[in-house]
């Protein structure tokens, strides 16, 4: 009988190098309907019981300020997971649905409470916050990193703990809005929709609060970030990416860019190498 090769490998009775997800964790409930994060993090533990706490990446995909998919990026993530860090990706209420603007910041600072509150329960270490989001949870990212604990976006739940974080990844996100909306159809009622009435001046200053680029002319405060755009995004125009990079580096603040060279909004835009830059900035900062 012909003999063969047996090879052999270690166990890891400390699971290290591996994730386990936390599926429809409720992180609010005040608005009259439950909204649900989704949880990667690190399965190290085992035999030995792990007290390690990891750094924490919350995560939102784009969706229009309308209601995002929390599934979209969890296979890659799932990566960041492996790595050492708890990702949450989140949802918020959505402004076509009667929810205006600042709904979304609202309840995406809610989640960052929330994971603080269940530090201990989900191993996260809650002095090593990161906010990552892409187009319209790209601009949701830059409004968290510039606007931690302003009372006028914090709601009751969870009052007592910090929405701040520490860090910022910022993907082809809406940084201008006016100069944006200056390509919206007339007679398109999503404005409307997105400001929830109001006078025009009133719509005006809502418009430049929801503007990342114009709240950072204004405060000059922001967590170091990382933009990244895709300069053939027929979305969110490239510059809106450059203008706002200019913006932080004159103002003093810690940031990095990365051009897609020929990248759309989403789909050829994402690659292994880009993860791989984005876990070395995160790693490096955090």
């Amino acid at each position: 009988m012909k003999e063969g090769f047996i090879r052999h490998l270690p166990r890891n009775p400390k699971l290290r190098g591996l994730a386990l997800m936390v599926p429809d964790v409720v992180f609010s409930t005040a608005t009259g309907s439950e909204l649900k994060l989704q949880l990667l993090r690190p399965w190290e533990g085992g035999e030995e019981k792990s007290e390690r706490r990891f750094p924490l990446i919350v995560f939102l995909q784009g969706s229009g300020w309308t209601t995002p998919n929390p599934y979209f990026e969890l296979p890659q993530l799932a990566e960041y997971a492996r790595s050492g860090y708890v990702v949450a990706t989140i949802t918020h209420r959505s402004f076509r649905e009667g929810h205006p603007a600042p709904a979304f910041l609202q309840d995406a600072k809610t989640a960052i409470r929330f994971l603080r509150a269940h530090a201990a329960e989900y191993s996260i270490d809650p002095g090593r916050v990161c906010f990552f989001g892409t187009s319209s949870g790209g601009n949701t990212a830059l409004l968290v990193a510039m606007t931690g604990d302003e009372a006028r976006y914090k709601t009751g739940e969870y009052a007592e703990f910090s929405d701040a974080v520490q860090l910022c990844i910022e993907c082809f996100g809406p940084t201008d809005l006016a100069g944006m909306m200056k390509g919206i159809p007339e007679g398109d009622d999503s404005l409307e929709r997105f400001f929830g009435g109001g006078s025009q001046a009133e719509k005006m200053a809502l418009l430049e609060d929801m503007s990342p680029l114009q709240v950072f002319k204004k405060n000059k405060k922001c967590v170091p970030s990382l933009v990244i755009h895709g300069d053939a995004d027929p979305v969110v125009p490239y510059e809106q990416g450059t203008l706002l990079y200019q913006a932080l580096i004159e103002g003093g603040i810690d940031a990095e860019m990365i051009c897609i060279d020929g990248a759309p909004h989403e789909s050829s835009f994402w690659s292994g190498r880009l993860h791989e830059e984005i876990l070395d900035f995160i790693g490096r900062r955090i």
